[in-house]
């Protein structure tokens, strides 16, 4: 009796070598997080290369959660038969019926046969089993073969216990499993790019905290509401997201009492990537992620850029440094976060901004202002204040 199901299958894991099994127990990880909450049980169970899921659930809920697990180039709904030829021959057939309907009245279609043995003691090669599967689809739908450009593609994959039938293959998000590369802090703000930073800092592997700078007293909280919203989609891909709020208005008001002048936008940059590398330190984190894009605004000039990581300890991440703002929106567009980040906000980054902004600057610079701020203290008493947010996924 053929069953539904739904096949993941990765990518870059198959190339990890001996430290595959490691990447494997992530993905396994990762897997259990997106099908947390699911309406009903979904059997997970593993094969080489593969991770195969079952149950009585819906096949839409289940392909949108299997679609969100990082670490997984294709999601392909299947169906498992018999581990016989006549047995796939019977779930091929199915399925095209299924889909298309009467052989006897349905449109004829170009078709392909796929056929590929994972388990080589099957008795039939994969040319033969192909073979024998296209000849009985010729005899039940008059269908004629075209291996070059189908218009219907049939996979067929015998494991070691049965065999899998699909007509259909998704993309998946690719990468690495969450967690595989390590730990990260990620400056989030509310905009379009640190979520979407976030969003590749994660597909490359890394576990991520998040920090948001409110420039509170001097602005309400509606940044904070934002960058909760933000981080709550982006647990979908991880789970167990902690969203670190700081307030920093004072802290801004000092530096420009203190005469930054033109350096007040830099300034303000090293001070929030000092403080969150400080808190990256506490969570374990081994490196800071943000959503800087070459040359998209004054702060994010080349030097610029340089003079603010001058300010970090460990390094620092720009995942969409060579990307454009419209490359960036349609990341978010797709990954879900933009709808929240065009929302209004006040910006912390937008107060007390002068007339004119400093685009070439260096650290020499910036020590004088520092030092009248005192930073080395400032740092400890912003972190004191810190509130601590679990935002979590419905």
């Amino acid at each position: 009796m053929a069953q539904a199901c739904v096949l993941l299958k990765y990518g870059e894991l198959m190339l990890k070598g001996r430290n595959r099994g490691k990447f494997e127990r992530y993905l396994r990880e990762a897997v259990s997080h997106a099908l947390d909450g699911a309406s009903a049980p979904v059997r997970v169970s593993q094969r080489p290369g593969v991770v195969v899921l079952s149950g009585e659930i819906a096949r839409e809920e289940l392909l949108e959660r299997a679609q969100r697990v990082l670490g997984v180039s294709v999601v392909q709904p299947a169906v498992r038969t018999g581990r016989s030829a006549e047995d796939a021959a019977g779930a091929v057939l199915r399925a095209l019926a299924e889909r298309f309907g009467d052989p006897a009245t349905a449109a004829p279609r170009r078709f392909a046969i796929r056929a590929h043995r994972r388990s080589k003691d099957f008795p039939l090669s994969s040319e033969k089993l192909a073979a024998y599967l296209g000849g009985r689809v010729v005899e039940e739908w008059g269908w004629p073969v075209d291996l070059g450009d189908p218009e219907v593609e049939i996979t067929v994959e015998v494991d070691q216990r049965e065999i899998f039938v699909s007509l259909e293959r998704h993309r998946g998000q690719g990468g690495l499993p969450v967690g595989a590369s390590g730990r990260a802090l990620v400056m989030l703000s509310g905009g379009f790019d640190s979520p979407v930073a976030a969003y590749r800092a994660m597909r490359r592997g890394l576990r991520c905290d998040f920090v948001h700078f409110t420039g509170a007293p001097l602005t309400g909280p509606s940044s904070t509401y934002k960058a909760y919203a933000l981080v709550r989609q982006l647990d979908r891909f991880q789970g167990g997201s902690r969203l670190h709020v700081i307030p920093i208005g004072n802290a801004q008001r000092a530096l420009a009492t203190s005469g930054a002048g033109h350096l007040q936008v830099v300034a303000q940059r090293r001070l929030m990537v000092r403080t969150a590398d400080t808190l990256a330190g506490e969570l374990g984190a081994q490196a800071l992620v943000t959503g800087d894009s070459l040359g998209q605004v004054s702060s994010q000039t080349l030097a610029n850029m340089a003079t603010v990581e001058d300010a970090a300890s460990r390094p620092l991440l720009r995942p969409l440094v060579a990307w454009d703002k419209n490359e960036i929106i349609d990341e978010a567009r797709r990954i879900g976060t933009a709808d929240v980040s065009t929302l209004p906000d006040e910006d912390c980054c937008s107060l007390l901004t002068p007339p004119r902004v400093a685009t070439r600057t260096t650290p020499r610079q910036l020590e004088g202002v520092e030092r009248r701020l005192e930073i080395d203290e400032l740092v400890p008493k912003l972190l004191a204040d810190v509130q601590v947010h679990v935002p979590g996924t419905a």
